[in-house]
């Protein structure tokens, strides 16, 4: 590692503890290094491992993938005048990935996920790969990894080659902005090609690392997409001058599901807590449900978040090769820990937790728009008055385009993990689906936060209008909420004649992947 480690804002360290999901984000977005342990208990026992490794094929013991031809021809033995070439012939023929190349924050996420699962100690691989690995995150030389090519197990085979393939310094990287070869980029850090040892090429490639990071990434979208939903709630709440009681801390103590009575808290603490007579009555004892039964929708993600964390950082924090090696107790344990079961259903379930999400803000918004279910706001949140009023059409289209995100995002919700297919020969004749799953998940976020961005708009719209109403009272806001809407309003001004509005969707739909608004502070 160069010095320029000790002007870093902050470092991951490798091999000291278990990593949770905001230590692979604090590399993939916010800049961070990595570093090894400086333990010495962590270098001996990658050591051993590869040590132990070196002495079983000295004396003519047999590996799968060491000494034997890979999956349905582990029955093929390799001569020993060959096995060092083994290695690198597995990560050239896995180069067939299609599809879109992963971005710079997908990339690191998966050399991040990568190094920690051979940080585990149980892949026999030398020191001198991990420092390579390390390097690369270190000096962000990214591997161009195409999202297509692997059905989750024997883990991610196709994209990972490519992450091998740049250890030893074949294939293309982006490096400094520019596209290279990865030799030349390996060249101006002054590191030379790793030469694979014989179980490298396989530690590096049979693992769940691609679908573990891009879960990494889902699950902080989701995260705070969630905490959104509960402003946006609290907002169309207030346009609408719907009826505080319905999330009333009483209400919920009688149904305990602790993400569900987290959402509804923080929807109570964003409307007006003033004594009653500071706020207009409600317009109706109980509101549609898409805003009365918002809390219960939100807090079906906010629980399944907790169940997903833990499932995601075990895997995160595991070994998920094949064969693993012990090193010290000097056994070789043939199994199947690459296969990436946790990972689809957590993503199949996030999906379809994330796509409800979608269905309920789309539902709010028709609610705003509508003059026969928005309580005299006026027709599609248009600012405009007078006779240019009848030339105006506010949000009429994004409200379209909504429902049109919202449909693609529901009909994307179809669970991966059950179109197992089989392949190899039969020999992986049961498949997880995992990427497929993490990459259907990361596109219903996307499409959701689109979502997410109208409503935004259109929420602090329709609390604008109703500030000018004679009933303004009930539009009186937290200072949360205040801020939240000033935010939003440097982006997007109030909508009083037609304008296009794309450029303003994207910028919030970008706020809102990157997180970086503070909603709700953590308890």
């Amino acid at each position: 590692m160069d010095n320029r480690l000790a002007a870093c804002p902050a470092s991951v360290e490798i091999g000291a503890r278990r990593l949770r999901i905001e230590d692979v984000l604090q590399v993939a977005r916010d800049n961070a290094l990595v570093v090894l342990s400086s333990a010495p208990e962590f270098a001996r026992r990658i050591r051993s491992g590869a040590a132990f490794l070196e002495r079983l094929l000295a004396d003519d013991g047999v590996v799968y993938g060491v000494n034997t031809g890979y999956g349905d021809s582990c029955t093929i033995r390799v001569p020993p005048d060959l096995v060092a070439e083994l290695p690198l012939h597995l990560t050239r023929f896995h180069g067939c990935g299609m599809g879109e190349y992963l971005d710079d924050e997908a990339t690191l996420a998966v050399l991040v996920c990568r190094l920690n699962s051979l940080a585990q100690g149980y892949s026999g691989v030398r020191w001198e790969l991990l420092e390579q690995l390390a390097a690369l995150i270190e000096h962000r030389v990214l591997p161009f990894i195409p999202c297509e090519g692997s059905v989750g197990a024997s883990g991610d085979l196709t994209p990972l080659s490519y992450v091998a393939a740049a250890l030893v310094g074949e294939r293309d990287v982006r490096h400094a902005g520019t596209r290279r070869p990865a030799a030349e980029a390996l060249a101006l850090l002054r590191r030379a090609p790793l030469r694979l040892a014989p179980k490298e090429g396989l530690a590096i490639m049979n693992g769940t690392a691609v679908m573990t990071a891009l879960a990494c990434l889902a699950w902080q979208r989701a995260e705070t997409l969630s905490r959104l939903c509960c402003r946006l709630t609290a907002l169309a709440a207030i346009a609408l001058r719907g009826n505080r009681g319905h999330f009333d801390p009483r209400l919920f103590a009688a149904k305990p599901h602790a993400g569900q009575n987290q959402a509804a808290a923080w929807i109570w603490s964003d409307l007006h807590a003033g004594e009653p007579g500071a706020r207009a009555e409600p317009i109706r004892l109980q509101d549609r449900y898409s805003i009365r039964c918002a809390p219960h929708v939100i807090g079906v993600t906010r629980d399944a978040l907790t169940w997903m964390r833990r499932d995601i950082e075990n895997e995160l924090n595991s070994a998920n090769d094949n064969p693993l090696i012990d090193g010290d107790a000097e056994l070789v344990l043939h199994g199947g820990h690459f296969y990436g079961g946790h990972i689809a259903f957590a993503m199949d379930a996030l999906k379809t937790a994330v796509a409800n999400l979608a269905d309920l803000m789309d539902r709010q918004l028709a609610l705003l728009v509508d003059t026969r279910y928005n309580h005299g706001l006026p027709q599609n949140l248009s600012g405009s008055c007078g006779e240019r009023a009848s030339i105006n059409h506010g949000f009429k289209a994004v409200q379209i385009g909504a429902s049109a995100w919202t449909a693609e995002a529901l009909k994307l919700t179809m669970p991966a993990s059950v179109f197992s297919r089989s392949t190899e020969c039969h020999n992986q004749d049961k498949v997880s689906m995992g990427t497929i799953a993490a990459r259907d998940c990361l596109r219903v976020l996307e499409l959701s936060e689109q979502v997410a961005a109208a409503l935004t708009l259109a929420s602090v719209q329709g609390v604008k209008l109703r500030q000018r109403l004679p009933d303004r009272a009930a539009a009186e806001l937290t200072p949360a909420v205040t801020t939240f809407m000033h935010l939003v309003s440097r982006h997007s001004p109030f909508l009083d004649e037609d304008r296009a509005l794309e450029s303003e969707l994207r910028a919030l739909s970008g706020l809102i992947r990157a997180g970086r608004w503070s909603l709700y502070p953590d308890a």
